[in-house]
C-alpha cells in the first residue's frame, strides 16, 4: 500500500447508492472547451461517474427537512445529506460536520444556529463559521464549499458584512446573501495520500512531467545536459509567461472596493 493513506467512509456513509432522481450522466470533457482545445492540461481517462443534482441556493424557506442519509459524492471532496423537507421534496445539501441522520434542518430568518441551518448573514451572529456562503442574495453559495472549509463571521457594518475566507482574505457581502451554519464534512480530506498512480488515473488526472526535463522546443525550462537550473530569472509557464507566485488579479476590477485585508502568503 506504500504511503497509502484515506479516509473510512463506512465510518460516516449511511447509503451507497444515491437517489435516482436526483442524479443525471455527465459526459467528461478531459479538460478541453467546445471546440476540443485542451484549457486544463493533464486530466483524461478517470472512472464513469453520475452527477448528483446538489441545492446551493436551498430556497425552501420555513419548511423544515430532516435528514435520510450521509452519502458519498465523487465529484467533491465533501459529503452530501439527503434532505426529505415536509412537504415531500427529497434535495441533496453539502453536509456539514457533525449532522446525523435523522436530525432536523430549516431555512429561516428565524432558525437556531444549529449545524445545517440556513439564515442571511445578518442573523448569524460575529464569531459563527458558516459555510456554503452567497455572494450576491439568491445567488446560491459560491464560498466554502470545499471539505473542512468554512467562513467566519468577524463583522457586521451598515448593511455589508465582514467575511474572513479560507484563504486568509477578509471582505465584505451584503448582509442579506444567506450563509448555512458550521463547518464542511470530511475535513480529513486534506491528509489524502493517493499512494499509486493508478488511483491518480482513476481520478482522471493524467501524467504531470517536468518543465526542465523537457526539449527547448517544449518549455522554456527544457534544455541542458543533465539535471540543470532552468537557466531564467524567474519561473515561466510552457507558454513563456512568468509563473508562481505572480498576481493575476486585475487591479481595476470593480469588486476590489470589497476587500478589506489581502490573503496572506502561506
Amino acid at each position: 500500500m506504500r504511503q497509502t493513506l484515506f479516509v473510512d467512509y463506512k465510518k460516516y456513509i449511511t447509503k451507497m447508492k444515491p437517489e435516482k432522481g436526483l442524479t443525471f450522466g455527465k459526459r467528461k470533457r478531459s479538460g478541453r472547451k467546445q471546440s476540443g482545445e485542451i484549457t486544463v492540461r493533464h486530466k483524461g481517462g478517470g472512472h464513469k461517474r453520475n452527477f448528483r443534482m446538489i441545492d446551493f441556493k436551498q430556497d425552501k424557506c420555513n419548511i423544515p427537512g430532516k435528514v435520510i442519509s450521509i452519502e458519498y459524492d465523487p465529484n467533491r471532496t465533501g459529503f452530501i445529506a439527503l434532505i426529505n423537507y415536509s412537504d415531500g421534496e427529497k434535495r441533496y445539501i453539502l453536509a456539514p460536520q457533525n449532522l446525523k441522520v435523522e436530525d432536523s434542518i430549516i431555512n429561516s430568518e428565524t432558525a437556531e444556529l444549529n449545524p445545517g441551518n440556513r439564515l442571511p448573514l445578518y442573523r448569524i451572529s460575529v464569531g459563527q463559521f458558516v459555510h456554503n456562503v452567497e455572494l450576491t442574495p439568491k445567488q446560491g453559495g459560491k464560498f466554502a464549499r470545499a471539505a473542512g472549509s468554512s467562513v467566519k463571521i468577524m463583522a457586521h457594518d451598515s448593511g455589508l458584512t465582514h467575511l474572513a475566507m479560507p484563504s486568509s482574505e477578509i471582505r465584505k457581502v451584503k448582509s442579506d446573501c444567506w450563509a448555512s451554519i458550521g463547518l464542511v464534512s470530511n475535513p480529513e480530506s486534506i491528509l489524502i495520500n493517493l499512494g499509486k498512480a493508478g488511483r491518480s488515473r482513476h481520478l482522471g488526472i493524467r501524467p504531470t512531467v517536468r518543465g526542465s526535463v523537457m526539449n527547448p522546443c517544449d518549455h522554456p525550462h527544457g534544455g541542458g545536459e543533465g539535471k540543470q537550473g532552468i537557466g531564467l530569472k524567474y519561473p515561466k509557464t510552457p507558454w513563456g509567461k512568468p509563473a508562481l507566485g505572480v498576481k493575476t488579479r486585475k487591479k481595476s476590477k470593480i469588486s476590489n472596493k470589497y476587500i478589506v485585508k489581502r490573503r496572506t502568503k502561506k
